[in-house]
């Protein structure tokens, strides 16, 4: 058969057009960011070996997060597969470390957002599903809801075959302990004729922080986050922080930013922290890093808020302010490694 040189042209020309739009895709960044909680997390207290084992679970969560997006999949699930080894993890307030709330249980809260459709989903109080984050997709994906909450999220976590477990099943010796601290400085807060706003304030900072939550970008362009808690150590009459309400844990917008947020949630809930980080990228033009420390360091921290935020936007920048002693935390951009810190030198 004989081919022309017309042909010959076109078909050099269709294959210099599919490489290039190969060029072109290969191209796009992805990035991924995580975050164990913030807090008072001093150095002296971590021997070389904990400090190592904390680093190590960081690293597997941001490069399980990674893969998913080197090999194409959605920001969606590298946020949800980073959170599930950070829940499975007994080192961070979140699935298996959840802390213990006054009655010596744990109750636990999620939610996820899709940047590119805007849904989201979101459950709290919930006793007895291992990974809170996977039902939160359940309820963004299965349902017409947004937020489910305690018996009725379980309720429907079984309608989707997500089994229940044993609310011990979260035990944890060194949260216990914990627990016992804060009620036995609170005791002493009353004694000190103290109220329960007053004693509650007193505690120290360590028992009103930790949560676990990623950020991500894919190849496709679009964002993400998620974030999962076990709440506040202590905790009493149902509290519900801000890692299950959009807008203040948690928020994704496309060509804008993604945002999870761990600290004293009472504050994020009331400045809308998430939210308003990606606020002022969006409508004053900012850089998403410029946008999350104005917020965690000047505004949220005049307020007397403490914790910090993980923040990535459309072109995979990547942003970590906190106002705590420290906050556990890893990315990983396209072609790099993965960067873990706790502090903020390291």
């Amino acid at each position: 058969m004989r081919i022309t040189m017309n042909k010959l042209t076109m078909l050099s020309c269709i294959t210099l057009l599919v490489s290039s739009f190969g060029s072109v895709a290969n191209d796009k960044p992805f990035a991924i960011a995580i975050h164990g909680g913030a807090g008072t997390i001093n150095p002296s207290s971590f021997t070389p070996e904990q400090e190592q084992a904390y680093r190590a679970k960081l690293k597997e969560a941001v490069d399980t997060g990674y893969v998913v997006l080197e090999k194409g999949g959605s920001s969606l699930e590298a946020v949800t597969q980073a959170i599930n080894v950070l829940e499975d993890s007994p080192y961070f307030n979140a699935g298996k470390g959840a802390v213990y709330t006054h009655n010596e249980q744990h109750e636990m809260d999620a939610s996820i957002m899709d940047g590119k459709t805007m849904n989201a989903g979101a459950v709290s109080g919930v006793k007895h599903v291992k990974n809170p984050i996977d039902l939160a997709r359940l309820v963004m994906d299965k349902s017409v809801h947004v937020m489910l909450y305690g018996e009725g999220a379980e309720e429907f976590a079984l309608t989707q075959g997500v089994p229940l477990v044993a609310n011990e099943t979260f035990n944890t010796q060194h949260r216990y302990e914990s627990l016992q601290r804060a009620k036995a400085k609170m005791e002493q807060a009353k004694l000190d004729n103290k109220d329960y706003i007053a004693s509650h304030n007193a505690l120290d900072v360590e028992f009103k922080v930790g949560t676990v939550g990623a950020v991500a970008l894919d190849k496709s362009g679009n964002i993400s986050a998620g974030t999962s808690t076990g709440g506040m150590t202590n905790k009493r009459y149902g509290r519900i922080g801000d890692a299950p309400v959009i807008g203040a844990g948690t928020y994704a917008e496309n060509g804008v930013c993604a945002v999870s947020a761990t600290g004293h949630g009472e504050y994020f809930i009331r400045y809308h922290v998430a939210g308003d980080i990606c606020a002022k990228v969006k409508y004053q033009g900012k850089s998403i890093i410029q946008s999350a420390d104005e917020v965690i360091n000047q505004r949220l921290i005049t307020a007397g808020g403490t914790g910090g935020v993980i923040a990535i936007d459309h072109r995979g920048n990547i942003a970590t302010p906190f106002n705590t002693e420290g906050m556990y935390r890893a990315t990983r951009k396209k072609g790099e490694q993965a960067q873990v810190m706790i502090w903020r030198d390291k």
